[in-house]
């Protein structure tokens, strides 16, 4: 565990600076529609998908970067590269720009797992597009939620055959992390199932 220094906290402080852009609102710009408004409200990829694919891909992609680019200024190796992902992750979950709402931190969390650990992401990828493409062809309810965080399992159970528990633990936390806050999400599941 690095030492807690000022300059590890400034650093620290500017990885949850970036990860608070919120790159669904930039990428709405010009339509005079407010995506804490409109569709699920939720400023994030999925939801900007609901008006355009091409604006939802410059959220995915601003989403992802902000995950990335901390980690690549900063990390001075595994465990730095985990602390300032998360810094990054919370600071797109809870962006001062939107007085302290924002995203479920999905996209930003891959682009975190993209730059740490590339070839274990790759399958977690090709699970959630299935997943997404069955789930469209069956019409599941939250289909991007079971998508997203069936991924995000794999990815935390792929940590711990190829890297080691510490790194899984660190993966696990994350992805608490993120179920959290797709705890609404779950709600509308259950309440499916039950009728």
């Amino acid at each position: 565990m690095p030492e807690l220094t000022p300059v590890l906290i400034a650093k620290l402080i500017a990885a949850f600076g970036f990860g608070s852009i919120p790159f669904a609102v930039i990428s709405m710009w010009g339509t005079g529609i407010d995506i804490l408004k409109y569709g699920s409200g939720n400023p994030g990829f999925n939801n900007v998908l609901r008006y355009s694919k091409w604006r939802s891909a410059v959220c995915l992609i601003g989403d992802v970067a902000k995950g990335i680019l901390p980690i690549a200024l900063f990390a001075t190796g595994e465990v730095s590269g985990w602390m300032f992902g998360m810094a990054a992750v919370i600071g797109h979950c809870f962006s001062p720009f939107l007085k302290f709402n924002g995203g479920k931190g999905i996209a930003t969390s891959a682009g975190v797992m993209l730059y740490l650990y590339p070839k274990i992401l790759l399958p977690c990828v090709g699970l959630y597009i299935l997943l997404r493409l069955v789930g469209g062809k069956l019409k599941w309810t939250e289909r991007g939620t079971i998508a997203s965080l069936s991924a995000s399992v794999l990815f935390v159970v792929l940590l711990l055959v190829w890297q080691s528990r510490h790194m899984a633990l660190l993966g696990f936390v994350l992805l608490l992390f993120v179920a959290w806050r797709h705890k609404k999400n779950f709600e509308v599941i259950a309440g499916a199932r039950a009728h």
